[in-house]
């Protein structure tokens, strides 16, 4: 009997997955809560990627889409998601497969709690229900197979020493940007921005806000002596200009840009129209007044979507354990260097249920798409591989 697969987001991922689900003949249904696909990737559009083209388009892209873009040129988010995600939510192969506007609340096991039938095959062959808030109102659905690629995007961390919010924080978090600011308007940042953060996004918010003649940047770095993931012989230019753009801002190659390294937001106040900002350095104190606050301290994924089921997660990454610690016990931090896991390490406690894409990356910051559709690969073979499409246990 074919068995229900329920895909969780319609980013790059979730499209992968449901052209997998198409290729092997399983019914499915993706939800996605925005009102189109790639919402987190259109989010970031103005963003250059510095991977090309040939890393972000599966193999099952390309099979359903032969003209799909390739080559070595690099996208930016606009570009993959007009010119490869749009196309591919377009196929027939998907036609009324995709439920906008419609967010999976929460994921549990028909009639059992978390902890009920631990390991049983009991377990295993009830269905999963899902709480869906839908542009009709709430309402539940069934599915055998659940493959959460609901992506990190939408849940920013915060600015505290520590990974909690700072001081302040929380009475002003609707004037504080947590996503990549788009430069195309310089007036929109004129004045003061305080930066935080030191990873490949914040990276980038530096070299486009420096670039603006009427901004000037207080950019706040956790690490006394950053090294902005440097990868020696780096493959990926783009990459390689965003550490050597990062190394001369803080040379003083630009006098409108001050880095504060090894620095804390220890306290935010609000000053009228601005906001006062205490960092702690190791020069000692700084107050910083700005007129905006940039926050790119990293993502991670909502959790809560399966708190009543049985995933274990990493104590220090909030991702799958299994996949954690294949992550974890790998040489190097290049996201071109991660190794290839195998489905046994994509597993859960609770069968039937997968965290793919980048939120099972949890808070590493090496995952690539390239990543998310090798994964997919690897459910879908080991599932064709079983007596049934979707078997009753694992």
């Amino acid at each position: 009997m074919q068995r229900h697969v329920a895909i969780l987001g319609a980013g790059p991922v979730g499209l992968d997955a449901a052209l997998a689900c198409t290729d092997a003949g399983w019914p499915f249904t993706v939800y996605e809560a925005a009102d189109t696909v790639a919402a987190h990737v259109r989010a970031w559009g103005h963003v250059r990627l510095f991977t090309p083209w040939d890393l972000n388009v599966s193999r099952r892209m390309r099979t359903h889409l032969p003209h799909a873009p390739a080559g070595d040129d690099c996208p930016t988010g606009t570009e993959l998601a007009t010119r490869l995600l749009d196309p591919v939510a377009a196929l027939p192969a998907l036609e009324g497969r995709i439920r906008y506007g419609t967010r999976v609340a929460a994921v549990a096991r028909t009639g059992l709690l978390k902890h009920e039938q631990i390991g049983t095959d009991t377990r295993a062959a009830a269905p999963f229900t899902l709480l869906l808030d839908s542009p009709d109102g709430e309402a539940t659905a069934e599915a055998d197979l659940v493959l959460d690629c609901t992506g990190t995007y939408s849940h920013p961390n915060t600015l505290g020493l520590g990974g909690i919010p700072a001081p302040g924080e929380r009475a002003i978090a609707d004037r504080i940007t947590r996503a990549l600011p788009d430069t195309r308007d310089p007036g929109r940042w004129a004045g003061t921005v305080l930066l935080v953060g030191a990873g490949k996004s914040a990276q980038t918010a530096a070299r486009d806000l420096a670039a603006l003649p009427d901004t000037r940047v207080e950019w706040s770095v956790r690490s006394p002596a950053p090294d902005w993931g440097a990868v020696l012989n780096d493959t990926l230019p783009g990459r390689q200009h965003l550490v050597d753009t990062s190394r001369a801002l803080v040379d003083g190659a630009n006098d409108r840009v001050t880095v504060h390294t090894g620095a804390h937001v220890r306290a935010l106040h609000g000053a009228g129209d601005r906001v006062r900002v205490t960092l702690t350095t190791t020069g000692g104190p700084r107050e910083v007044v700005c007129d905006h606050i940039v926050a790119l301290t990293g993502y991670t994924g909502d959790a809560s979507l399966y708190r009543q089921l049985q995933v274990h997660e990493c104590y220090a990454t909030g991702a799958p354990m299994n996949l954690s610690a294949a992550l974890l016990g790998s040489a190097g931090g290049d996201c071109l260097a991660q190794p290839s896991v195998g489905i046994d390490a994509l597993r859960n406690p609770e069968p039937h249920f997968f965290i793919l894409g980048a939120k099972s990356y949890g808070r590493l910051n090496t995952f690539l798409l390239r990543t998310g559709y090798e994964q997919i690969d690897q459910l879908a073979a080991a599932y064709t591989a079983e007596a049934e499409p979707l078997p009753a246990g694992t």
